[in-house]
């Protein structure tokens, strides 16, 4: 066996405390695999860091058992001294004192082991197909006039929501659809009973209720034919079925979960004794408010009637404005008017004092104009002469005119001009353009010249 913190004294091993209690701890866990253990349960003890520690025990023994917060957070109930229940737990060796313990992993009350677990399988299977998404939740009416209750007319939980009904808003009308709440067709009874309120749509609020009991007495309500028509009904569901630990099915499908019954008339219907003080909160404000609103609106009146003056003094106050007006209309008009006359005046004067002499100027204008002409007319005849000049030898060398003399051009197909026999041969097509026109000539045969 390895065990670590072992030393070797003359050839035998010798093992601290810590290292033997590690080997035992392996040792259990891989010898005793995850099971379930069943007892009652003594010492229980909540620890500040969530932790549970408790002991389990039988007529003829006891172990320390712990559940660790993860773990007890989802236990669902709180145990208590006297409980009896199955655990499904490790077997441990808290090593720091060498005890023997369960770590506990899940915890259920014992004989209703099977129950609880078909109760999580329907659980996660309709949270699976959305019935229990809390996008799908519908909010309760803010003023239910009628609430409807399914439970059994015999049940004490009916007692309860009546009596808080009449305690909290006797002006409410209740509608019973009675059932019965324990029993083998009770979960088809309760769904009928939910089917026939959501049918008839009587009511602002259903209520399904019954008081608390075993798992077993709570069945009916885990069953999923009364899950579907809490979650089909038309009307808004509050399910207020056991006690406060008590959790079930049809909590989870409704649109809103009470802890206790009475819990569940509490959250139907507002206290009439609030609505009444609500109201009369609201009278108040109302009457606060229009009489500041009459206040600001009298003070109004007075400061604009301050401002009112009588029509015909208004008139007469506007016709003399008027005639100051136009007054000084007239008076504006004039006078830039005479000023710019009198300022045109001198811009007159001054300008023909300054004005000059131009006659001379005219005179030399005209003689340089008669130079100019003579000089233009000199230069385009002799630029006519030296064009005529020019046009001539032009005329000499256009090709036309050699042509025209009897000469004649021979070109080849790309239109290069031919000036030697070598140029030329034997069947070859060449262009032999003469004044007139041109014509294409097959060569017969080449002859170069004699020399």
């Amino acid at each position: 066996m390895d065990v670590s913190g072992a030393a070797s004294t003359g050839g035998q091993q010798v093992l601290t405390v810590s290292a033997l209690n590690q080997a035992v701890s392996r040792l259990l866990e891989r010898s005793f695999p995850l099971a379930w253990v069943s007892g009652e349960i003594s010492n229980f003890t909540r620890a500040a860091s969530g932790h549970w520690y408790f002991t389990l025990k039988d007529d003829a023994a006891q172990v320390r058992a712990v559940m660790f917060r993860g773990r007890a957070q989802h236990a669902g109930f709180m145990p208590r001294e006297g409980d009896k229940v199955e655990v499904r737990a490790l077997v441990t060796l808290y090593a720091p004192r060498g005890d023997y313990q369960l770590s506990v992993e899940a915890i259920r009350r014992a004989g209703v082991g099977n129950l609880y677990e078909a109760f999580l399988r329907m659980k996660d299977r309709l949270n699976a197909e959305g019935l229990f998404d809390p996008a799908r939740k519908r909010p309760l009416a803010l003023f239910a006039r009628t609430v409807g209750i399914v439970t059994s007319p015999q049940a004490a939980a009916l007692r309860d929501v009546l009596t808080t009904l009449r305690r909290r808003a006797p002006h409410v009308r209740v509608i019973l659809y009675p059932t019965p709440v324990q029993g083998e067709a009770a979960a088809a009874r309760i769904a009928q009973a939910v089917a026939t309120a959501s049918a008839r749509a009587e009511c602002d609020v259903l209520l399904v209720c019954r008081g608390g009991g075993s798992i077993e007495d709570l069945w009916s309500f885990n069953e999923e034919v009364v899950a579907r028509a809490i979650a089909g009904c038309a009307i808004p569901v509050i399910s207020g079925v056991g006690h406060e630990t008590d959790f079930t099915i049809a909590d989870f499908a409704a649109d809103l979960r009470a802890p206790t019954p009475t819990a569940a008339a509490e959250m139907a219907a507002a206290p009439r004794a609030d609505w009444m003080a609500m109201l009369s909160a609201h009278a108040g404000d109302l009457t606060r408010a229009l009489r500041r609103r009459l206040a600001e609106e009298s003070q109004t009146l007075d400061w604009m009637s301050r401002r009112l003056v009588s029509p015909s003094a208004h008139i007469g106050h506007e016709r003399l404005r008027l005639r100051t007006m136009h007054v000084a209309l007239g008076h504006a008009a004039r006078t830039p008017l005479a000023q710019a006359r009198h300022a045109v005046v001198q811009l007159q004067t001054r300008l023909g004092a300054r004005l000059p002499d131009t006659g001379a100027a005219r005179l030399r204008l005209a003689r340089d104009a008669q130079r100019l002409a003579l000089r233009m007319t000199g230069a385009s005849a002799t630029r006519r002469q030296s064009l005529a000049a020019l046009a001539a030898q032009l005329e000499l060398l256009n090709p036309q005119r050699t042509l025209e003399r009897g000469y004649a051009m021979v070109t080849d197909a790309k239109g290069r001009i031919l000036r030697a026999p070598d140029e030329l041969q034997p069947r070859q097509t060449v262009t032999i353009r003469l004044a007139a026109g041109s014509a294409e000539v097959g060569i017969a045969s080449v002859q170069k010249a004699l020399e």
